[in-house]
């Protein structure tokens, strides 16, 4: 699953303007520069996480994040709650719910989490799939409940689809599971599917506990709560203060995994210039500065030091192909035809000695063996996407504006934050489709508004965009599947043709089939666009160790904390 949020490594939304981010001390906007890597890069270089064992680490200490939003909903499985800020604030304290059974490294490669799952083996026979997992005996909910078969069953039943009043961001895997069951005790599962399924690590990499077993529990249940007794990890909350929009964590005495070194974490909802100015006055210790306008107010802070890597994001145009008038695919070909993604990418990224090439790709980041670019427009600008509309119908009125049977080429782009850089993008991308012919507004909205807004799809279009993983096979489902893809677009074939590429158990023939899903989807619906990926770049405090810019890497909340001087 993808997340709509600012960090990720799951499929989720994230606000391109408004990032999870964190410090920088001192240096300048010319001291140092990367650039993307492509698949015969050193994935390493795009790494900086002041990696350090826990023997060089002190005991105990405080640690203070900001985040663009805190909830209001808090359920990173629904659509409501599916968004990077809110993986962020979970991974510390609901490892069973986002990390589950597997644990990715920095380059996308899963590993089983021996927290919750002891072993994960797969036999086909006869043309079908019965895999068999051994969860840890001592894996348990913070109220005590345990972490058995029941769980799994119960994760499966939630997420397959089959209640379409459960309001899931993607069956994904779950849609091919025949049977969850227990197998010689309550903690061995034994699950069987319908057809082969792989990646394995696309089965329960999270929980859903057996007692959020409703759709009104799901859909609404954690609006607003947290829920801490349904989680389990290393640390637990001890106060969400929902009018502080702040969130407090303390080691969590019911864990059995490795002890935590920090004796606290605190979250905190800051909008951009909040955020500036708390880092700069040491009331937090990590700041986004993937813009020039942030990274410039943040640099030479005391006491700080600029972490950079890549972003794993991918997006720009995020269309809502369900509010006219973007419901026409004309209008929707003609915003990919007149975006200049160059230009947009210049001012966005302009200060930060950041280079990458444009990509086409939703699913897949460009180092990534399997990439291929799939953008759908080769001819682009202002005439070309005139004639796009022309072509459909479309006449400029009076004044100028193209409109096809009296109603306009009208609509707005919702952006998020304060941040200058953020809406100076916007406001290009508004110029480009303006000179096309088209009447584009802006919606102006708070960070703390974007779960709720792009959750609801509150918008007709923003430049956000989706976490990307090292395996398109979760991804071509979630975005291009008609049944569960947010615009509802798609067709019988290329569902048909996402059913059985679940089924390949070769890596590079399965992610093959999937990026030709996503170049015919692409061509003939023009539902999503990459303008960037973009760097990571964060401001951290001198001696924060093991967090940051850390590709596709599971945090391990065990050894965040602060290095011995």
């Amino acid at each position: 699953m993808k997340n709509r949020t600012r960090i990720g490594g799951l499929t989720a939304v994230v606000a391109a303007l408004a990032l999870t981010a964190c410090g920088s001390g001192g240096a300048s906007t010319t001291a140092q520069s990367a650039k993307a890597q492509d698949a015969s890069g050193d994935l390493s270089k795009l790494v900086s996480v002041n990696a350090k064992k826990a023997t060089e680490l002190q005991q105990g200490g405080t640690v203070t994040l900001p985040l663009g939003n805190i909830g209001p909903d808090f359920n990173g499985f629904s659509n409501a709650g599916n968004s990077a800020d809110n993986t962020e604030l979970h991974y510390p304290i609901d490892e069973a719910g986002y990390v589950g059974c597997w644990k990715l490294d920095f380059d996308g490669t899963a590993n089983l989490n021996k927290n919750f799952c002891e072993d994960f083996k797969s036999e086909i026979k006869d043309g079908k799939q019965t895999i068999t997992i051994k969860i840890n005996p001592k894996a348990a909910y913070n109220d005590g409940t345990p972490i058995n078969a029941a769980t799994f069953e119960n994760t499966w039943k939630m997420q397959n689809g089959q209640n379409k009043d459960i309001d899931i961001v993607t069956s994904g895997a779950y849609e091919f599971i025949d049977s969850v069951k227990a197998g010689s005790s309550d903690k061995e599962v034994v699950v069987t599917t319908t057809q082969p399924v792989y990646p394995l690590s696309d089965m329960f990499g999270g929980f859903i506990p057996q007692t959020v077993n409703t759709p009104e529990i799901f859909n609404t249940g954690f609006t607003g709560e947290l829920h801490p007794e349904w989680m389990a990890g290393p640390f637990k909350v001890d106060k969400f203060d929902s009018a502080a929009k702040t969130v407090s964590l303390v080691p969590n005495d019911k864990w059995w995994g490795e002890k935590p070194v920090l004796d606290k974490v605190i979250f905190r909802q800051l909008e951009a210039s909040a955020e500036i100015a708390a880092f700069k006055n040491g009331e937090i210790d990590m700041a986004d500065g993937r813009t020039l306008t942030k990274y410039k107010q943040l640099e030479g802070t005391k006491n700080s030091e600029v972490r950079r890597g890549q972003r794993l994001f991918a997006g720009g145009l995020n269309l809502n192909a369900l509010k006219a008038p973007l419901t026409d695919v004309a209008v929707r070909k003609a915003i990919f035809t007149a975006v200049d993604r160059p230009a947009i990418r210049a001012v966005r990224f302009g200060g930060l000695n950041w280079e990458e090439n444009s990509s086409g790709s939703m699913m897949l980041m460009p180092f990534s063996k399997y990439y291929q670019d799939n953008y759908p427009v080769k001819e682009t600008g202002a005439d070309a996407a005139k004639k796009v509309l022309t072509e459909a119908g479309y006449k400029a009125n009076a004044k100028g504006i193209m409109e096809k049977d009296g109603v306009p080429a009208s609509f707005k782009i919702t952006n998020f934050g304060d941040d200058p850089t953020g809406l100076a993008t916007v406001q290009t991308l508004q110029k480009q489709l303006q000179a096309a012919g088209m009447d584009v507004g802006i919606d102006q909205r708070g960070d703390a508004d974007f779960g709720k807004v792009v959750g609801s799809r509150d918008f007709q279009l923003t430049i956000s965009g989706y976490t990307v993983g090292a395996d398109a096979t979760s991804g071509v489902k979630q975005f291009y599947d008609s049944k569960t893809n947010e615009n509802e677009l798609g067709d019988a074939e290329l569902d048909k043709a996402i059913k059985d590429l679940a089924s390949i158990q070769d890596d590079a023939q399965r992610n093959k089939a999937a990026m030709d899903v996503e170049k015919k989807h692409m061509e003939k619906y023009f539902s999503m666009g990459v303008i960037m990926n973009g760097p990571q770049i964060y401001f951290a405090r001198t001696g924060l160790a093991n967090y940051g810019a850390g590709l596709f890497q599971t945090p391990d909340w065990s050894v965040v904390g602060w290095q011995k001087s």
